[in-house]
């Protein structure tokens, strides 16, 4: 008698145990939420392409498609990274009890960094640069401006062979851009293959030799 209720004693304790282990896995079980959403960046209106979205501790993650849409799937109580060149890194965290279709928006920050100010003068230290600008005997008149600066010619020339700087350079390429964008949707032919000109330029040949034979 005493055995067997040992024995059941081990059996009702392991039994316990189990169910207990079996209810603590459940809890712990997070489900799983489709993530989607768009990046933003401060000067993009249709979205962010190429940006990473990912999670380090689950090793997973994706990209953002050219209008900056992402989606994929994570758990709650992940932390979701969005991180593109150029931009602070953004952290999201998936909140529990949330619906299994999430839809957010993230909006980057630039991240700008400012390099200290650097001189570069053409000469060892400050000291020579001085005695040079010392030793120049440049003409001047009353107002301390040196005419021959102000010369047309002299300045026209500069004018032609300055190079752009950087607002000329981007203004350049956005209307190259713009450019390119509007050859897309546009079917440039050339006039030398077009029959009907042809037939326009033997007709006036034609009437142009008539003329000169009625004359």
């Amino acid at each position: 008698m005493a055995f067997k209720r040992v024995y059941w004693l081990a059996f009702l304790v392991t039994v316990v145990g189990v169910m207990g282990t079996t209810s603590g896995l459940a809890q712990n079980k997070k489900r799983i939420i489709q993530l989607s959403g768009i990046v933003l960046g401060e000067d993009s209106v249709s979205g962010l392409p190429g940006a990473h979205v990912y999670v380090p501790k689950a090793g997973r993650g994706t990209s953002t498609q050219t209008n900056g849409f992402f989606s994929m799937p994570v758990l709650e109580g992940d932390s979701v990274v969005f991180s593109s060149v150029g931009y602070v890194r953004r952290h999201y965290i998936v909140p529990s009890g949330t619906s299994d279709f999430t839809t957010i928006i993230i909006e980057m920050v630039t991240d700008n960094t400012f390099l200290k100010e650097v001189t570069i003068l053409p000469f060892p230290t400050e000291e020579v640069f001085k005695q040079a600008v010392l030793a120049l005997n440049v003409p001047l008149n009353e107002n301390g401006i040196d005419k021959k600066n102000l010369n047309a010619e002299l300045m026209a020339l500069m004018m032609q062979h300055t190079p752009m700087d950087g607002n000329m350079n981007y203004r350049y390429y956005m209307n190259q851009y713009n450019q390119s964008i509007q050859d897309q949707s546009i079917v440039r032919t050339n006039p030398f293959l077009n029959p009907f000109n042809w037939a326009r330029f033997y007709r006036d040949l034609k009437q142009k030799k008539n003329k000169k034979v009625d004359d």
